[in-house]
């Protein structure tokens, strides 16, 4: 049996509606910024008890217009050092100053006492990262040290669509929120982000960053430094169908991740990533750590080549602060991030899988393992 990394899941009909759509679009004309794309805007935030919701060109768009919507220009902003690039390029091009922290080893996410460590007279901004769909019991903690101290808090929410943390959605939690929409991600619009936000001055900010500054659509008197990040309605119609599918493959996905908790539970040498009390997953990733000293490459190497099982890619293999991209804004070591990077895998979970897949990957986890312990 073959299990891959990541598949995509449209099925038939969705995508016959889906091109049908894109028929009508396309014979109307209205390319941009039009009926789908509000819609879509509106479900969306619906789905996450929002207000507000701006769709444009990628999450990494939807974090950069948020930053310039709260004037990071010269400030500091934390993140935690174990996220995607594009956390930390956006508030650089915004024009902030990057402060990396350290994050708590059972959600891999900031808490208060890590943010806390690294505050500066100058912290503007918080950005909690919700990796794998893991939302930090810390949130309300970090949510109320940012509020005492006037710092904004931003949620990247990238691979968060759908969770929760006592009943509350991700997007729901800070001062605005940024999710994905890229092909690998649970809810899929092709390309394309979403802005989500109860601030109606973030939001107004918004709608004027991502269509190149403009005062309106239809004018050409620009009020601020914006940029060509709209989300096309071919996208737009796209994410709206994959939209309806959330609950579904939501109960997918933690079916599939309660039958991992329970094989590793039966494994030795390896722990699950529980999801904290009160949290409700999307299992974008299904987190896990082998025991210290484990070779994530070869345990790799022998689960694809041996047993057809391809690992989802890690959240993420390299902490930032060790990057050279960053290396202008690498201060000091992080001891839990640069752990956490090193050691964790990620098991592969589909919105379609099958249990005979869920169980082939334990199976074949447990005598990956066994070899290398054998074969140190």
């Amino acid at each position: 049996m073959q299990v891959p990394s990541a598949r995509i899941v449209f099925p038939e009909a969705d995508r016959a509606e889906i091109a049908s759509s894109v028929s009508g679009i396309l014979a109307s004309g209205a390319l941009t910024l039009g009926a789908y794309t509000r819609e879509f805007e509106a479900v969306f935030a619906a789905a996450h008890d929002t207000p507000f919701g701006i769709a444009v060109s990628s999450g990494t768009a939807a974090l950069e217009i948020i930053l310039r919507a709260l004037d990071v220009a010269g400030s500091d902003v934390i993140i935690p050092t174990n996220t995607f690039a594009a956390t930390g390029f956006a508030a650089l091009r915004a024009g902030a100053n990057l402060v990396f922290a350290d994050v708590d080893p059972g959600t891999f996410a900031l808490s208060a006492a890590t943010v806390a460590d690294v505050l500066t007279p100058s912290t503007r901004v918080v950005i909690l990262v919700h990796i794998g769909g893991l939302i930090t019991s810390d949130v309300d903690a970090i949510r109320a040290l940012c509020d005492e101290r006037g710092i904004f808090l931003v949620e990247d929410a990238a691979h968060a669509h759908g969770a929760s943390h006592d009943g509350r959605p991700a997007g729901s939690f800070g001062t605005a929120a940024a999710f994905s929409f890229y092909p690998t991600k649970i809810i899929t619009s092709g390309e394309g982000g979403m802005i989500l936000t109860a601030d109606e001055r973030v939001r107004d900010e918004a709608v004027i960053f991502r269509d190149q500054g403009k005062a309106g659509f239809l004018g050409n008197v620009h009020i601020k430094q914006g940029y060509a990040w709209r989300l096309s309605e071919l996208h737009a119609v796209t994410g709206l169908v994959h939209l309806r599918r959330l609950s579904e493959f939501l109960e997918v996905r933690r079916r599939v991740a309660a039958r991992y908790d329970a094989g590793l539970d039966r494994i030795d040498g390896i722990e699950p990533v529980r999801v904290p009390a009160g949290g409700y997953s999307n299992f974008y990733k299904y987190l896990a750590l082998p025991r210290p000293g484990t070779d994530r490459a070869r345990l790799k190497k022998e689960l694809k080549e041996r047993h057809g099982v391809s690992l989802s890619g890690e959240v993420y293999e390299a902490p930032l602060h060790q990057q050279p991209a960053f290396a202008s804004y690498a201060g000091g070591n992080l001891p839990v991030a640069e752990d956490l990077c090193a050691r964790h895998v990620c098991l592969p979970v589909h919105s379609d899988m099958t249990e005979a897949e869920a169980d082939h990957v334990l199976a074949s986890l447990a005598s990956a393992l066994e070899t290398l312990a054998v074969q140190p």
